[in-house]
């Protein structure tokens, strides 16, 4: 069993879990995931790690209350524990296979975009102990959805906070603030890593094609099993077939056909709600904690 250490919510429908998960910890890299299982009778969710602890012996998830499996893991409490938590699972981030030397003398940005936000920061952190510094923009519809805000601070180089509505930060999309930064602020970026909404990925990458920038994807918004047994996450990347779950969960974004893999995504979110429709509080999971 593996026990919630702490819990605390991070915005509206999002929140923050210290898993008691030492094996995990001590393997954990930035860019993977796990795979949670509460009870005997839950559905396996894929989670991006969000942070790793090895001294502690903890993983931190974040979650936000989209389907049935996670507005039941809302009801668990510190001190409740999940029947199975496996990883670390996917590729490392791409980061990892470069030299620090390499890494010193590029210009990266991150492009986090709601709940993305959270697998961004192990790598800006990670980026941070290596002795890089990267810039990070934020996205969110308001103010009280930005989330870890000050833990991306203090790991990155300048954080740019953007609200759809203009309540916070930077009014407007994540794509303009982009646009703004290295057209009329002179900034100049090798790399450009988004991680979050498909449709934001997608239109990060037509940008940056414009630009001329490198840019890396995490394709885990189509994730279900998290295997490649089940091949929801099979998508085309430069014409060839890939599973994000094995051989992600970054790829390439200037070569994924974001059509397809939004297509595919759309096809399990009408199930989702038809299943949450029709399901009773408890969600015929088991409950049991």
């Amino acid at each position: 069993m593996y026990k919630i250490i702490e819990k605390r919510a991070l915005a509206p429908q999002i929140f923050l879990m210290d898993i008691e998960a030492p094996r995990v910890a001590k393997s954990a890299k930035p860019g993977q995931f796990v795979i949670i299982k509460m009870d005997e009778k839950g559905e396996r969710i894929p989670l991006t790690i969000s942070d790793y602890d090895t001294k502690r012996g903890t993983v931190t998830i974040v979650v936000q209350t989209i389907g049935c499996s996670t507005k039941e893991m809302e009801n668990y409490e510190v001190g409740d524990s999940f029947l199975d938590f496996v990883g670390p699972l996917g590729q490392a981030s791409e980061l990892m296979s470069e030299s620090i030397e390499e890494l010193k003398n590029k210009k990266i940005i991150f492009i986090a975009g709601g709940l993305g936000t959270a697998p961004v920061y192990p790598q800006v952190k990670w980026l941070n102990e290596q002795g890089v510094k990267a810039d990070v923009i934020i996205g969110a519809k308001a103010e009280e959805y930005v989330i870890m805000e000050e833990e991306m601070k203090s790991v990155a180089g300048n954080v740019y906070p953007c609200t759809d509505d203009g309540s916070y930060g930077y009014k407007g999309l994540v794509t303009n603030k982009l646009k703004d930064l290295v057209q009329n602020e002179g900034k100049k970026y090798d790399l450009v890593i988004a991680i979050g909404p498909m449709i934001m990925m997608k239109f990060v990458c037509k940008l940056t094609e414009e630009l001329g920038i490198t840019t890396i994807v995490s394709m885990n918004p189509i994730m279900v099993d998290g295997t490649g047994m089940c091949g929801a996450c099979r998508l085309t990347v430069d014409g060839e077939t890939k599973f994000a779950c094995v051989d992600g969960p970054e790829f390439d974004g200037h070569k994924v056909n974001f059509e397809e893999a939004m297509r595919r995504q759309t096809m399990y979110k009408t199930q989702e709600v038809s299943k949450n429709e029709g399901i009773k509080p408890g969600c015929g999971l088991g409950g049991t904690k």
